[in-house]
């Protein structure tokens, strides 16, 4: 029997059954070889065979056409464009009008820097440390830098219904009595003019509400797998674009840095209007926006997490509220797991597969490099970084079924309940 010389053995050992026979096959027995000869192929091994290559090309050619609506999104989250830093070479402004709320639980390794890097910024300002029932010697590290307008407030134990975080900073509102309040978080680093260019970004655009992205630590591994990807996936749910726009569609913020109007706090009733918000950032822009007011959302190497993260350490944070981002909802846990899935690893399996599955997932992989670069570009890391998103994208997925599987949100020691509308 003649058959056709093709690339694939399992492709000629299809083109064989055409005329219905399922006699040895030359490519995969050679009895003059020396070889043992193999049981003959049934017809319906082949078809799986073919059938399972023309699925795996469906998905990486679904996957492909994923990420061209990525690229050719009109608002192009992938972009840096929106960012925010110090210029040193600006003289010093008074800052009397603008109050730091600093809630801390047990920092007294960071605080310290935090604190002498905000006594550079300007004079006038004032900082207020609230000590959120720490057990190291959180308020004795504060104290101990020699900073004339700093007050340090013993927090109390969160009522009924309040994230330990926003109870804090709603104790240290109290006694506010500037215009402006910037909401800093205790591991947060400040180059010096950066509050002043916030306050300059705030007055010029009139803008109520506007917050920094922190850099990440960048100094071992995990930290530049995980975290440049965390600023991308972020700008993905929530493309800075639309935020900073007056859509009330999208509202974000960065709280580890954030600059609001005191008047507009006092608003929307203050904390308490998001007391058992878990991601008490983007909760507090939607409250501001729905209020008839304008935020701003950017990246900044100017404002800087101090507090270098492990494997673990990353997987908590990411597992902490994940599932709260999903709205507790098993229909968007399993969507994301289908787009994950489809983006990233997808792609990767594909590239083994046939060679239409090959040259969709080499379009797949190739448009999310070129998406990544300006997040790596921004954050001054290797292009080889480039490759590393699947792998990223995969630990994400793993972390987010972790969230799911958790019965309750754990953080700096504290238990919250999960309720339906992603508060605890």
């Amino acid at each position: 029997m003649a058959m056709t010389r093709v690339n694939r053995p399992h492709q000629s050992i299809y083109r064989a059954s055409q005329t219905g026979e399922t006699a040895d096959c030359p490519a995969l027995c050679h009895k003059k070889a020396g070889r043992i000869p193999r049981d003959p192929i049934s017809r319906h091994d082949i078809d799986h065979v073919v059938l399972m290559d023309l699925r795996i090309a469906d998905l990486a050619a679904a996957s492909a056409f994923l990420w061209t609506l990525i690229a050719l999104l009109p608002w192009q989250p992938w972009r840096v464009g929106e960012s925010l830093d110090a210029k040193p070479s600006v003289p010093l402004e008074d800052l009397a009008d603008v109050t730091v709320l600093i809630p801390a639980r047990n920092e007294s390794r960071v605080i310290t820097q935090t604190l002498t890097e905000l006594a550079l910024q300007g004079p006038g300002l004032r900082i207020i440390v609230i000590d959120d029932e720490s057990t190291d010697n959180t308020a004795a590290a504060a104290r101990a830098i020699p900073l004339p307008q700093l007050t340090i407030i013993s927090g109390t134990t969160p009522p009924s219904g309040w994230t330990g975080k926003l109870w804090a900073l709603e104790q240290g509102r109290r006694e506010v009595t500037t215009p402006k309040v910037l909401l800093l978080d205790a591991d947060i680093a400040l180059d010096n003019g950066i509050v002043a260019a916030l306050h300059r970004k705030m007055d010029q655009e009139h803008l109520q509400l506007v917050s920094l992205m922190a850099a990440p630590s960048m100094n071992s591994v995990w930290e530049r797998l995980l975290m440049p990807a965390f600023v991308y996936f972020f700008k993905l749910l929530y493309p800075f674009r639309l935020s900073n726009s007056r859509s009330p569609v999208v509202a974000a913020a960065a709280g580890g840095c954030l600059l609001v109007e005191a008047r507009v706090l006092t608003e929307i009733g203050g904390f308490a209007a998001i007391r058992g918000a878990l991601i008490d950032d983007c909760s507090l822009a939607r409250s501001v926006k729905a209020a008839g007011h304008r935020t701003w959302i950017g990246l900044s190497h100017s404002a800087r997490m101090v507090r270098h993260n492990g494997f673990v350490d990353i997987w908590r944070m990411v597992t902490r509220t994940a599932y709260t981002q999903l709205r507790y909802s098993v229909t968007l846990l399993l969507l994301c797991v289908v787009i994950l899935t489809l983006a990233f690893i997808v792609p990767v399996a594909g590239l083994f597969a046939s060679r239409e599955s090959a040259a969709f997932s080499t379009v797949a992989l190739a448009l999310m490099a070129l998406s990544y670069r300006p997040v790596l570009g921004f954050y001054g890391l290797s292009r080889v970084w480039t490759f590393s998103l699947p792998l990223a994208g995969t630990l994400y997925l793993a972390m987010t079924l972790a969230s799911a599987l958790r019965r309750r949100s754990r953080w700096r020691g504290r238990d919250y309940p999960r309720t339906a509308n992603g508060t605890s």
